[in-house]
């Protein structure tokens, strides 16, 4: 039993609980689809012309925020049901059982972003920078999945049950999203929120996905990348 098993195990469990994907995913959709709308028009008039294209990367990196969380709930269930101790004494390396549960979270974000991304194409986004920049956005999530996931995984090993885990997780997640530039320009902000929202890594994250998708550039520091020689 290897990464590959453990990846399955997962994954098959995964479709065996559908009910679990439909959760993670119905959040970001309501947020892409009717937050898009009810905002759209008033962030027309600050010069954000489409307002779905504008949070689509905040909402990418949300559905990774929950498909990594979901992750850490198959620990509380695999405990449960005594398969988790079974796995434990099982002739296979602990980072295989970790590689394994991680890459199914990794595997789940990319499935519900690959969602969103279709969803937006009924609201008019489309990916500016061509292939090459699918490419960085899918390198970015990757990065932003592997971690995220880690963390999930790391917490669910040390809390006793699934009711507190989610209520740190909802604690960590939230001020994540709402303190990042996910659902408006960092620009209009000054004073301690605007520097919470540059301290804030996953912003930079947002803003690099969001430079992707309007083919603009990705400023990083005080250097820059010029997206045009992607087109």
């Amino acid at each position: 039993m290897g990464v590959l098993n453990i990846l399955w195990r997962n994954m098959k469990w995964r479709f065996q609980n559908p009910l679990s994907i439909a959760i993670t995913i119905l959040q970001p959709l309501i947020w892409l689809v009717l937050y898009s709308a009810v905002a759209g028009q008033t962030m027309q008039n600050i010069g954000i012309g489409n307002y779905t294209a504008f949070i689509l990367p905040g909402i990418i990196v949300l559905v990774t925020f929950s498909s990594c969380s979901s992750g850490g709930i198959i620990n509380f269930i695999m405990k449960s049901n005594g398969s988790f101790y079974r796995i434990l004494i099982a002739p296979v390396s602990r980072s295989s059982i970790v590689l394994g549960q991680m890459l199914e979270s990794i595997l789940l974000s990319f499935m519900e972003v690959a969602i969103l991304c279709v969803v937006g194409l009924f609201f008019s986004v489309k990916m500016a920078s061509g292939i090459a920049g699918i490419t960085l956005m899918i390198l970015l999530i990757f990065v932003t999945a592997f971690f995220m996931s880690g963390l999930a995984y790391s917490i669910s090993l040390f809390l006793p049950n699934e009711v507190i885990y989610e209520t740190i997780t909802n604690a960590i997640v939230l001020p994540i999203f709402f303190l990042s530039s996910a659902l408006f320009p960092p620009e209009n902000l000054s004073g301690g929120l605007a520097i919470a929202m540059m301290l804030n890594p996953f912003t930079h994250i947002i803003n690099a996905l969001r430079s992707l998708i309007f083919g603009e550039t990705i400023l990083l520091g005080t250097s820059c990348l010029s997206l045009h020689y992607l087109q």
